[in-house]
């Protein structure tokens, strides 16, 4: 169920800024809205690429014309609300109220406290996707493009949000710079026993790229971690 009550501690200092990390969808997001308005400078929402339309059409449930990447952060939006809600058990699940867009809207329709929205890419780092699955076992769609960021990575570039001057009422892409296909990432990475996914139904002619030239231009953003050295310390993670 979303989170729409919150415990009076939070409410003893004044932070500068409010960071919701899980905030999935229209409910617990206006709640956060009303209850940090006049009490922080800032809420910084995490959110989600799926919010794009070209994710729709990768899933299927968007129809229409594969759509050419790298995504901005002005590309269009699904039209199809709920991306999940036809594998929630009820009403009650995430899946059935999950909606990152409408979170998105919450945080920036609220003028008297500034939001900023980061659409975070396929996050992977010790303890999460830590055996690069999402990369594996897409083996046999070589041209395939998903863009992923270190946990690392990712953290460098909420910091970078919550602190620089200019974020606020802004929408950030995170991730590569550049966003291999799978066999260029095979190429170099070690081999793995993981099998291929051959039940799935996705439209892999649909890339999901993110354009992340904003926030490196606007923000200064630079990973702190290759692309390499993060993908090693992943899976050597992984394996121990």
């Amino acid at each position: 169920m979303p989170i729409e009550r919150f415990p009076a501690q939070l409410f003893e200092f004044e932070p500068d800024v409010v960071i919701h990390t899980i905030a999935m969808g229209a409910a617990d997001a206006t709640a956060c809205v009303k209850a940090f308005s006049g009490r922080t400078g800032r809420l910084l929402l995490l959110s989600s690429g799926d919010v794009y339309r070209a994710y729709g059409r990768l899933t299927g449930i968007e129809p229409g014309p594969i759509e050419e990447g790298p995504l901005t952060e002005s590309a269009p939006l699904r039209t199809v609300m709920f991306p999940y809600r036809r594998q929630a058990s009820s009403s009650t699940s995430l899946e059935y109220w999950y909606e990152k867009i409408l979170a998105e809207h919450a945080v920036l329709a609220n003028s008297s406290l500034p939001g900023t929205i980061l659409r975070l890419p396929k996050v992977y780092g010790p303890g999460s996707n830590q055996d690069l699955a999402t990369v594996y076992r897409y083996r046999h769609h070589p041209y395939w493009r998903w863009t992923h960021g270190y946990v690392e990575n990712v953290a460098a570039a909420v910091v970078l949000a919550v602190t620089h001057p200019s974020a606020g009422g802004s929408v950030y892409n995170i991730g590569e710079a550049y966003t291999p296909t799978i066999a260029e990432r095979l190429a170099w990475m070690p081999p793995s026993d993981i099998e291929p996914d051959r039940t799935s139904e996705f439209n892999f002619a649909q890339d999901i790229t993110y354009d992340t030239s904003r926030i490196r231009n606007e923000l200064g953003y630079q990973e702190i971690v290759s692309e390499e050295e993060a993908v090693l310390r992943t899976l050597q993670a992984g394996s121990t």
